[in-house]
C-alpha cells in the first residue's frame, strides 16, 4: 500500500502513521476544503510520538482495514502532532474538557468541515471507536441538522471559555502584605506565592512528596513555588515540602538511575512506576528546579541529579530532540526493566538489591530501578561499578523511538536551564552547550523576516522554505527568556539584544489590545475557531506566565518601561481568576512576586570569575545580572570606560550602593537583601 499524504511531513508522529490505511491528512486548508468538496465531517486525531496510549489506538484502530475503510468512506481524517501545533490543540482540548471528556491523549474529535466539533473524546478501543464512526454517519444523513446545532454550541463555548473576565489597573488587587521583614526577604506583593504555596501545601503528600495521589507528575512550576516562598518568607514548611518532594522523585523510578533524567509522571503515589517516556521540557525545567534546590541548601544530591540531568540531555542522538518513547520492541518499559536474574548476573545480588529489586519484581513481573531510602542516591563505589555495568549491558538493547523534531520553545527551556546550571556550578561546557543549541534555533528556524517557527527535523529544508509551521506565543515567550539568561551567563551583548527582539515581535504579534495578555496564535496565524489564551500552567508553565516573567526580567536590564508595563497588564487581565484559584496559576503567582516586590540588578564591569561567583551561587530571584559587554541600558551608563574596570554595583530601581571590587564584599550585599 502506498504511504498516504503524512510521508513528507516534519513531525515524526505525523510520520508514524504514513503506512496507516486510513487516508489520513495533515492539517491543512486542503483538507477542510476536502470535508466540504465530499459533503462529509472531519475526524480529527490529535496526538504525540510519545504518547503511550496514542501507540496503542494506532495499532487497535488506524492499523485496521476495517475501521480504515468506514473512517475513509464517511470521513475526512486530520493527524495532528499536539507538540507541533499547540493552537490547534488547545482549541479542541478545551471542547474535550467543556463536553465533560476529561482530557488526555490520543484526543479524538469529529467536527464539522468548518472546525467545529460536536463530539469529543480521548482514547477509544476499536470497537467503540468503530461504532462511534457508524453512529454519527446515521446521524449525518438523518440528523445532521442536529450535530450542526451542537457544533454551534460547542464552538460557542469554546470562545467563551477562551475569554476570561480581567481587572485593569495600576495595583494588584490584594496583592499587599505587611511591613517588610529584615532578612527574611519578606516584601511586599509576596502575597500572590504564599497564597499559591498555601493552596498547595493543603494537597501535599508529607509520606511521598507531591500533591494529590495517583497519578502524580513533577509539575516543576509548582516547586519553584514553594522554593521562592520559602527564600521569600523563610517558610520552612515550603522548604521541607521542596526538599522531600525532589529527593522522593529522584528516588524514584520516575528518575532513571542508570543514565539520568526523568520520566513524565509516575502512574503512583510513590514515584515508583512512570510511564516512560522523557520529554524535553520536564528535564529542562527540572534542572532548574533542582538547581535552585541546591542554592538553597547546597544539598550534593541535587548537584547529582543536576549533573545527570544533563549528561542525559546532551548524550548524541538526544540533543535537541523533543521526546523519547514509552515502548521499544512493542512493550511500554522494556528498555528500562529488568529481570532479577539479569541484574544479578550483571551488577551482583548487592546492587540489585540496592535498586528495590526482588524475584518477583515491583512492575508487572519485572523490576524498576528505584531507592526507596528516600533521598539515598549517593551511590558508593561498588554501587557505582555496577551501574556502569547495567547501563552498558543496556545500551545493547534496542532503544525507544526517538521525536528528533526540534521544537523553539521547547529548546528555548534547555537554554535557560543550561545556562543557569552551568553558571551556577561553574560548568562552561554546559552554557557553551546553551549557546551552541541558541545558534541552531536562530539558523534553522527564524526566518529571513525574523519570523520565528515551530519547529525543524534535522535534515530538512532550511527556515525560509516550504510549509512550516508557525511559532505560538509559548515559543516567543520561552526565547526571551533563553536569550536573557544566555545574557546574564555569558556577559555577550548580542544575547540581550536577541531578547529584545524576541519580545519586540511577541508584542506585535500575539498581545491583546482589548483584553490585555497574549493569544496562543500570532495575529498573522490562520484562523481557528477560537483564538485562545494559554493562562493556566501545566507540564510547563502557561505561554502568559512565562511570558510576563520574562518581559519584567528583559525590562529591568534594558530599562524598557514598555515590558514591565506590558507584563503588569497581563498579570491584571486574569487578577479575579487568580483570586478564585491560585493553585491554577503558580506561575504568574511567580512573576506577580516578582513584579510587585523591590528588584536588584547587579553590573560588573569585567570578566572576572571570582567576582561573578557570589551572584551565580546564590538564590536570587529577585536579581538580574549585566556583566562584561555594555548595551543599551541605564545600567551601563557611566560605567563602560576603563575607570571603572574591575567593579560591581549593586542596584536597587537603578540606584546603586558604592560599588565593590570583592568577592567577599559583594556577597555581604547579596546576603543583606534589598534595603
Amino acid at each position: 500500500m502506498a504511504p498516504n499524504r503524512l510521508a513528507d511531513e516534519p513531525s515524526p508522529y505525523l510520520r508514524q502513521h504514513a503506512d496507516n490505511p486510513v487516508d489520513w491528512w495533515p492539517w491543512s486548508d486542503e483538507a477542510f476544503a476536502a470535508a466540504r468538496l465530499r459533503d462529509v465531517p472531519l475526524l480529527i486525531s490529535v496526538g504525540y510520538s510519545a504518547c503511550h496510549w496514542c501507540h496503542v489506538m494506532a495499532h487497535e484502530s488506524f492499523e485496521d482495514a476495517e475501521v480504515a475503510e468506514v473512517l475513509n468512506a464517511g470521513f475526512v481524517a486530520i493527524k495532528v502532532d499536539r507538540e507541533e501545533r499547540p493552537d490547534v490543540d488547545a482549541v479542541y482540548m478545551e471542547a474535550v474538557q467543556l463536553a465533560g471528556a476529561g482530557g488526555g491523549w490520543p484526543m479524538t474529535v469529529i467536527a464539522l468541515a468548518d472546525g467545529r466539533p460536536f463530539w469529543t473524546g480521548t482514547y477509544l478501543p476499536k470497537s467503540r471507536f468503530l461504532g462511534l464512526l457508524r453512529r454519527v454517519g446515521e446521524l449525518w444523513e438523518s440528523q445532521r441538522a442536529d450535530l450542526e446545532s451542537d457544533a454551534g454550541r460547542l464552538a460557542d463555548a469554546v470562545r467563551q471559555g477562551s475569554e476570561l473576565a480581567g481587572w485593569s489597573g495600576s495595583e494588584l488587587p490584594g496583592w499587599s502584605e505587611g511591613p517588610s521583614e529584615r532578612g527574611s526577604h519578606a516584601r511586599p506583593g509576596a502575597g500572590a506565592v504564599a497564597r499559591a504555596a498555601e493552596a498547595l501545601l493543603a494537597r501535599y503528600d508529607p509520606q511521598w512528596g507531591g500533591f494529590g495521589g495517583a497519578p502524580k507528575f513533577p509539575q516543576p512550576t509548582t516547586l519553584e513555588v514553594l522554593a521562592q516562598n520559602s527564600w521569600r518568607s523563610g517558610d520552612v514548611a515550603s522548604l521541607d515540602a521542596l526538599r522531600r518532594t525532589l529527593d522522593a522523585m529522584s528516588s524514584g523510578g520516575i528518575y532513571d538511575h542508570l543514565a539520568g533524567g526523568f520520566a513524565r509522571y509516575s502512574t503512583d503515589r510513590r514515584w515508583l512506576a512512570p510511564h516512560f517516556e522523557k520529554m524535553l521540557y520536564d528535564n529542562a525545567l527540572l534542572v532548574l528546579v533542582y538547581t535552585h534546590a541546591w542554592q538553597l541548601t547546597l544539598s550534593p544530591r541535587y548537584r547529582q541529579v543536576v549533573e545527570e540531568t544533563i549528561g542525559y540531555l546532551l548524550s548524541p542522538p538526544l540533543r535537541w530532540a523533543a521526546a523519547e518513547d514509552a515502548d521499544s520492541e512493542g512493550e511500554e518499559g522494556r528498555f528500562y526493566t529488568w529481570d532479577m536474574a539479569e541484574l544479578e548476573e550483571v551488577a551482583g545480588r548487592a546492587a540489585a538489591e540496592w535498586y528495590g529489586a526482588s524475584r518477583e519484581g515491583n512492575w508487572d513481573g519485572k523490576n524498576i530501578l528505584w531507592r526507596s531510602d528516600i533521598g539515598g542516591i549517593a551511590r558508593p563505589p561498588d554501587i557505582e561499578l555496577a551501574r556502569l555495568s547495567l547501563l552498558e549491558r543496556r545500551s545493547k538493547r534496542p532503544r525507544p523511538g526517538l521525536d528528533v523534531k526540534v521544537l523553539t520553545e521547547w529548546n528555548a527551556m534547555a537554554i535557560a536551564a543550561l545556562a543557569y546550571a552551568g553558571s551556577a556550578f561553574a560548568q562552561p561546557t554546559w552554557v557553551a552547550a546553551a549557546v551552541t543549541t541558541a545558534e541552531v534555533l536562530l539558523a534553522e528556524l527564524r526566518r529571513p523576516d525574523g519570523r520565528w517557527l515551530r519547529s525543524w527535523r534535522p535534515g530538512e529544508a532550511p527556515a525560509g522554505a516550504g510549509r512550516r509551521h508557525l511559532a505560538c506565543a509559548g515559543d516567543y515567550a520561552w526565547l526571551v527568556e533563553a536569550f536573557t539568561r544566555l545574557s546574564e551567563a555569558t556577559g555577550q551583548a548580542k544575547w540581550a539584544n536577541a531578547a529584545g527582539e524576541a519580545a519586540n515581535f511577541m508584542l506585535e504579534l500575539f498581545w491583546d489590545d482589548q483584553g490585555g495578555g497574549f493569544f496562543t496564535s500570532g495575529s498573522d496565524a490562520a484562523p481557528l475557531i477560537a483564538r485562545m489564551k494559554d493562562v493556566y500552567d501545566g507540564a510547563v508553565p502557561s505561554a502568559n506566565a512565562t511570558a510576563v516573567l520574562a518581559l519584567a526580567r528583559l525590562g529591568e536590564l534594558t530599562g524598557e518601561p514598555h515590558f514591565s508595563e506590558v507584563a503588569r497588564q497581563t498579570i491584571g487581565s486574569i487578577a479575579s481568576a487568580m483570586s478564585r484559584s491560585p493553585i491554577a496559576f503558580p506561575g504568574m503567582a511567580i512573576a506577580a512576586d516578582y513584579l510587585t516586590s523591590p528588584k536588584r540588578q547587579v553590573v560588573i564591569t569585567t570578566s572576572d570569575p571570582r567576582l561573578l561567583r557570589p551572584v551565580w551561587e546564590r538564590y536570587l530571584p529577585d536579581t538580574v545580572l549585566a556583566w562584561a559587554e555594555p548595551y543599551q541600558s541605564p545600567l551601563w551608563e557611566g560605567r563602560d570606560g576603563p575607570s571603572t574596570h574591575g567593579r560591581a554595583y549593586v542596584c536597587e530601581s537603578y540606584t546603586c550602593k558604592l560599588p565593590v571590587t570583592e568577592p567577599a564584599e559583594l556577597a555581604a550585599l547579596l546576603d543583606k537583601g534589598p534595603d
